[in-house]
């Protein structure tokens, strides 16, 4: 079958870390190839707190596809077209910002696979599957297993309730917003608090217990990537194109 294959998902099945660039500012379809060469497994289009429209995210998203970094849309809320959308024209992956019950990833995780698994309709023809003709239900097997579903912990409340949410059929990553959880705290921007060591302990316990992939975003400095990657995280945006640019641009000017 012509199946483009998740190689994010593949990444973390094999106990490996799964590097991303947050994609918040460019919009042409070289960026996908740029993630790729400079070593990066997957794409973070962010359309929750970007100006990117659908059609940007669609087109960066079948770049991906081709050149081989996993095209993973952040969308910006819970509706069911917010991630059907997406995952009809290219994307591989959603993450949902702000899940905090196991309701509410249950009703995210029904929205982006099809049945018997979840609630996702089926639209047509998908790049995921190189637009080839394959019998329905043989597509929607196909782009089930190649779909991943990442919800965000960013709140005391879902990281209180992490091993419900990990337990949760058809989610496959937990990634802690680092920055919102800690507005949340009352913290905000002290990553060394012992308050964000334990909800990072708490929510990978959470995915360990129950066979998901915990996952960082918000700390970007070496430091904190390695000490967070040493606690367990596998699934890591480690930075996007505009504070990449920032930084690099600053030091050579």
């Amino acid at each position: 079958m012509p199946t483009v294959p998740n190689h994010t998902l593949r990444q973390l099945r094999a106990g490996k870390l799964a590097i991303g660039l947050g994609d918040n500012q460019a919009r042409t379809v070289g960026i996908a190839t740029m993630a790729k060469t400079a070593g990066f497994d997957w794409l973070f289009i962010d359309g929750e707190h970007s100006s990117m429209d659908g059609d940007d995210a669609a087109q960066l998203s079948t770049a991906a596809l081709s050149a081989g970094v996993t095209p993973i849309v952040r969308v910006a809320g819970f509706e069911h077209w917010h991630a059907s959308r997406m995952l009809d024209n290219g994307a591989q992956g959603i993450i949902f910002p702000h899940v905090d019950t196991k309701e509410e990833a249950q009703r995210v995780a029904n929205a982006c696979r099809y049945p018997p698994v979840g609630k996702r309709s089926m639209g047509g023809a998908l790049a995921q599957l190189g637009f080839a003709s394959v019998p329905v239900g043989e597509a929607a097997r196909l782009v089930n297993e190649e779909t991943i579903v990442v919800v965000m912990i960013e709140s005391p409340q879902g990281v209180a309730n992490a091993d419900e949410i990990a337990a949760t059929k058809g989610v496959d990553a937990l990634l802690i917003g680092t920055n919102d959880l800690c507005f949340e705290m009352g913290i905000p921007g002290q990553f060394n608090d012992p308050k964000v060591k334990d909800a990072y302990t708490k929510v990978i316990a959470a995915c360990r217990k129950h066979g998901k992939f915990p996952g960082m975003g918000g700390m970007y400095t070496p430091e904190l990537l390695e000490r967070h990657i040493g606690m367990g995280v596998q699934l890591i945006l480690s930075g996007s194109d505009f504070s990449l640019l920032m930084q690099a641009g600053t030091a050579r000017a």
